[in-house]
């Protein structure tokens, strides 16, 4: 991250605090942002779209549906991130917004960097890197794909509206299409 990415999200860490929630704390969202990103990749690849209702918003769940439906096995295997085989995780853009009803609302889009074991071609567009870890001896390899994802949380913050975040992007470049 660059140090003026760096500060513009400490700023806004900063507004969020001051004038939205006081205890709003990045390490704790961050946590909770890794834990979504793993329960609903999981969701996603083995078709439970069903079970997504109270974490992605209708907009996007109704086009997962669509894409989820005609994504090859391997690629919706490859969606799956276990939360241990999250490598890397950074916040991209942070928006606070006002609707034109006057609600005030937070937007934070969440980059992650998982491996995944699923079957991918290795000319892949779009991925990092093709890991071959070794597991006790020479003989014994299992490939590794270090993938990324871009899930972005939004929470209203009006008064009298629930205190969630929700789901309202979820990208997996290459992969969900």
């Amino acid at each position: 991250t660059s140090p003026l990415a760096w500060l513009r999200t400490r700023f806004y860490h900063l507004l969020i605090r001051l004038y939205f929630d006081p205890e709003f704390s990045v390490e704790e969202f961050t946590r909770g942002a890794k834990q979504a990103f793993s329960v609903v990749s999981k969701l996603l690849a083995q078709r439970k779209l069903d079970l997504l209702d109270e974490l992605v918003s209708a907009e996007v769940l109704q086009v997962l549906k669509e894409k989820i439906s005609l994504l090859p096995d391997n690629h919706r295997d490859a969606l799956a991130a276990d939360i241990d085989a999250i490598m890397y995780t950074t916040e991209g853009d942070i928006r606070i917004y006002y609707d034109d009803d006057g609600r005030k609302f937070v937007s934070i889009l969440m980059r992650f960097w998982y491996l995944n074991g699923a079957d991918l071609p290795e000319e892949v567009p779009g991925e990092t890197k093709v890991f071959q870890i070794v597991f006790g001896d020479e003989s014994t390899k299992e490939k590794r794909h270090l993938l990324t994802a871009n899930y972005e949380f939004r929470r209203e913050f009006t008064e009298g509206a629930k205190p969630e975040w929700t789901i309202t992007r979820i990208e997996h470049p290459r992969l969900l299409e």
